[in-house]
């Protein structure tokens, strides 16, 4: 690891100064946003979102879409891929907060803390650490970092983790990292940059504005 690495609270400035302020807005439910994150699983976001739209079609209310069969769920969002697992998956989950709640909703957990609320929600079948640090960050705009595959290579370029890392590290570190100031903001913006600069193959390293504090592009250097 490097041993000047850019603290987080500055990695946020550095990317809004980039991208852009993100002002954190709720995304749905806690069941909205944790059954689309189910749904986005390895496949695409467009996918993922006609899957969630056909699926809020065709079951308007989550009482109806746990009353439905799997075969008529998986028919509904098949377009997202992996239809019949992923179906399983949002039975098992309605099927679930039915009955430790009463309702069909995760607004119980918002005032639970953070720690506890991961592990409940990890508990469902289908659901990891990223799905999970979703609803609470996309839902209740708890700070917890979702690490998807732009936030993971972005920390892991910048020389946050060890290397031969993995997304648990990546996970490990942005959790409980109280100096970042918003994790909406900063999470969205190490989105933007791991698809528009960051990227996995052929990445912009001259229009990157972390390029100083970067072990990655200071490895790239050293190779030319």
């Amino acid at each position: 690891m490097q041993k000047k690495t850019i603290k987080p609270n500055r990695l946020e400035k550095q990317l809004e100064k980039q991208h852009r302020k993100r002002e954190w807005e709720p995304h749905g439910s806690g069941l909205d946003v944790l059954i689309s994150t189910i749904l986005s699983q390895n496949t695409s976001d467009n996918n993922s979102s006609r899957a969630f739209k056909s699926l809020k079609r065709d079951f308007p209310t989550w009482k109806k879409a746990a009353h439905a069969r799997k075969s008529s769920i998986a028919r509904s969002i098949k377009a997202g891929g992996l239809a019949t697992i992923k179906a399983a998956y949002i039975k098992s989950a309605l099927k679930k907060v039915k009955a430790d709640f009463g309702s069909h909703s995760l607004s119980k957990i918002k005032p639970k803390p953070i720690e506890e609320s991961l592990d409940y929600l990890t508990s469902f079948d289908g659901v990891g650490e990223k799905t999970a640090a979703c609803v609470l960050l996309f839902a209740f705009g708890k700070k917890v970092m979702p690490v998807d595959t732009h936030v993971h290579r972005v920390t892991h370029r910048l020389g946050l983790i060890e290397k031969t890392p993995n997304r648990q590290k990546s996970f490990q570190f942005w959790f409980g990292q109280n100096n970042i100031v918003d994790y909406y903001n900063l999470h969205l913006n190490m989105v933007r940059h791991g698809r528009l600069i960051c990227r996995a193959q052929n990445p912009k390293c001259s229009e990157c504005i972390l390029r100083d504090r970067c072990a990655y592009y200071k490895e790239r250097m050293n190779d030319d």
